[in-house]
């Protein structure tokens, strides 16, 4: 059984919006978008939530012919609600023995291509 009500059908609070488009100089048909995103859309600490809920299988759309991730800004608030590894970021660089650069991971998706 579903239920609809105004607040499961006014979802325009959550949705992602895109506030600029540049094209890319000396490209054809080729563009940079800007997205932002609401903070309520995301788990507060959750790198795992964010990642998936601004990437998710948007990468996956045969719409698009490309698309890469260039950059991304977290605004402060949502990074102090990030607690850190449980042994402490230290001990993570140590067993990779990567330092000086962010540490990420992620389900690689073959479908997406691995370059």
């Amino acid at each position: 059984t579903t239920v609809w009500t105004d607040g499961l059908t006014s979802l325009d609070r959550y949705k992602g919006r895109c506030y600029d488009i540049d094209p890319v100089p000396g490209e054809q048909d080729q563009y940079i978008c800007y997205v932002a995103y609401p903070l309520d859309l995301f788990e507060e600490g959750s790198v795992t939530n964010m990642f998936t809920s601004i990437v998710g299988n948007v990468f996956g759309f045969k719409a698009l012919r490309a698309l890469r991730l260039e950059d991304l800004r977290i605004p402060t608030a949502y990074i102090k609600t990030f607690q850190g590894p449980p042994h402490g970021i230290q001990v993570e660089r140590d067993k990779l023995n990567k330092y000086g650069r962010p540490l990420l991971g992620c389900t690689i998706k073959p479908k997406l291509g691995l370059s």
